[in-house]
């Protein structure tokens, strides 16, 4: 079964097409969605806020993203890779509404930067081997929705489905957002002919707000997200 699946997504990105420059819907697959959920996870980690190196550093009880999604960092998951009763300096593990409903609730604390921002820490101190304790998730998710994967697909019509992203120019301070990716062309809601070497750019601050997510939701990692779908991002193609 992993033969087939990897050699029709490798027949599907035959002779990848070049497109246009514009502006229009961009759609992450849940392969690649996770890298959205990481930068949240960047904009509220508590050493980024104490630093003031986070573009959420004067945003709590504020609207950050779509007022349809919740964001979780759940230590109890079953079978979660970041599952623990404990944290990196341990302090007992609780789940948390990060962001509910699209207002930010909560940062990544550890308790460095709980003192640093004089508030008490919610165990979210990770450790490596050998290094010191630091903020972090232990399974951090963008909670699905109801809507289908086609869901998002269906009223697009003319879009980017990214399913590969390369390369990073992301800054967390202004939220500038630049990456190369490829995938494929929707055309009325239809997925059509693979593309490849265009270049994604935006704003995180606009992205958050503009995202509808779906219910594919992915959980083989710590960082975890559906397919997300921003209505209008800036492609740079030909």
């Amino acid at each position: 079964e992993v033969g087939k699946s990897s050699a029709k997504k490798a027949i599907q990105r035959l002779s990848p097409r070049k497109i246009e420059s514009c502006k229009t819907p961009v759609i992450f697959d849940k392969r690649v969605s996770k890298s959205i959920a990481s930068h949240i996870a960047s904009a509220i980690n508590g050493s980024a806020v104490a630093n003031g190196t986070s573009l959420f550093k004067d945003k709590m009880e504020e609207k950050v993203l779509n007022s349809s999604i919740t964001v979780v960092d759940d230590p109890d998951l079953y079978r979660g890779l970041g599952s623990s009763p404990f944290d990196g300096e341990g302090l007992a593990k609780t789940k948390l509404n990060m962001i509910e409903n699209g207002i930010l609730k909560n940062w990544l604390l550890d308790l460095s930067s709980s003192r640093q921002l004089e508030i008490e820490s919610n165990a979210n101190a990770i450790r490596g081997i050998g290094s010191n304790a630091y903020p972090g998730p232990s399974n951090f998710m963008i909670l699905p929705s109801k809507n289908k994967f086609e869901t998002l697909c269906e009223d697009v019509k003319e879009g980017l489905l990214i399913t590969e992203l390369i390369g990073s120019s992301v800054n967390m301070i202004t939220g500038d957002y630049s990456r190369g990716a490829s995938g494929f062309w929707i055309d009325n809601g239809e997925i059509t002919f693979p593309i490849s070497e265009v270049t994604i750019a935006g704003n995180l601050n606009e992205m958050f707000l503009n995202m509808i997510v779906s219910d594919d939701i992915d959980l083989s990692s710590r960082i975890s997200a559906p397919s997300i779908r921003i209505d209008s991002m800036i492609i740079a193609g030909n």
